[in-house]
């Protein structure tokens, strides 16, 4: 049986991973301070895992969540573009300085594997379409940049220590258990449940902006892929549909789902914010195997049936 260690795993993306591998009847134990994410995440699948309330920055704690593991899945961040320009500080700390204790944490206990989520935004705001993995990275805000450290430290365990690490570069997940409430909520929640309420949604910027949203389950596979692959060293790979949308176009696809014709609200653009975003993921099928496994449309309306469902 392999026994998996998730950091993160009481949030969005965490919570859905966690979910997949007790289903696979693997071993799973979460980490998780429960500063963004919710032990009510998992409220179905608690009695199936190993909770530890706890900091993966703490250099005890990481150690002794590595004990008997095979792969970790370090999902552990604290998200959101806008919330690291206002607290770069603890961006870095959670991100950067977490990500090495862990590494070190998972070096010394002869874990197996390391898969890290790490993100789109360190491509920036190039305009070359679509982002391929060779491209300089460009990163535009303290978030980016601090993901980005967490690839170069992967890529250095690797090499100089033999830890077997990949990185992958996840663009614009949504799905079930992403939180619509928080202020720094994502363009989808947000949309979806204020067109829910009658509320018209807001768009920072025109709408014009482009994303290559993918649904959260491609994300899950691509980890259980990335966890199950051959010998792995330090690689960075796209995880997405290799397909974009612009947020207008969402926005009026949202609507139709629901059969309403809420319009949108526009504010001055975030900083930090890229202009559009589409991944290559030929890269990613090459070494893992990985292809998206449910489409835009079709993750979308699984989103809003989930929505409807759980928050109204």
């Amino acid at each position: 049986m392999e026994r998996y260690l998730v950091t993160g795993g009481a949030g969005f993306i965490g919570s859905n991973i966690c979910r997949r591998l007790v289903k696979e009847g693997a071993f799973v134990r979460v980490l998780d301070n429960l500063s963004t994410g919710k032990k009510s995440n998992l409220d179905d699948i608690i009695g199936s895992l190993e909770f530890v309330e706890g900091d993966m920055g703490d250099e005890a704690t990481a150690r002794r969540c590595m004990k008997g593991i095979d792969i970790v899945l370090h999902q552990g961040a604290l998200p959101s573009v806008p919330r690291s320009v206002e607290d770069p500080a603890a961006t870095h700390q959670h991100c950067v300085d977490a990500t090495f204790t862990l590494l070190i944490a998972a070096r010394d206990a002869k874990v197996r594997r390391f898969v890290y989520a790490a993100s789109s935004s360190a491509y920036g705001d190039s305009p070359t379409l679509p982002k391929t993995e060779s491209m300089l990275p460009n990163p535009l805000s303290p978030y980016a940049a601090a993901k980005l450290f967490g690839e170069y430290y992967c890529s250095v365990f690797s090499k100089i220590f033999g830890l077997e690490t990949i990185s992958l570069r996840y663009f614009n997940v949504f799905g079930p258990y992403q939180n619509p409430k928080s202020q720094y909520a994502a363009a989808i929640p947000a949309f979806v449940t204020s067109i829910l309420n009658d509320r018209p949604p807001t768009i920072y910027g025109d709408g014009e902006q482009s994303r290559d949203f993918t649904y959260v389950e491609n994300v899950v596979e691509a980890n259980l892929l990335a966890a199950r692959a051959p010998k792995t060293c330090g690689e960075v790979i796209n995880i997405a549909c290799g397909q974009r949308i612009t947020l207008n176009e969402v926005i009026r696809l949202i609507n139709r789902i629901l059969g309403k014709d809420i319009r949108p609200i526009y504010a001055p653009p975030r900083a930090g914010d890229v202009k559009h975003s589409l991944a290559d993921i030929q890269k990613a099928q090459k070494l893992i195997g990985y292809k998206p496994v449910v489409s835009f449309e079709e993750g979308l309306r699984r989103a809003i049936d989930w929505y409807k469902k759980n928050l109204l």
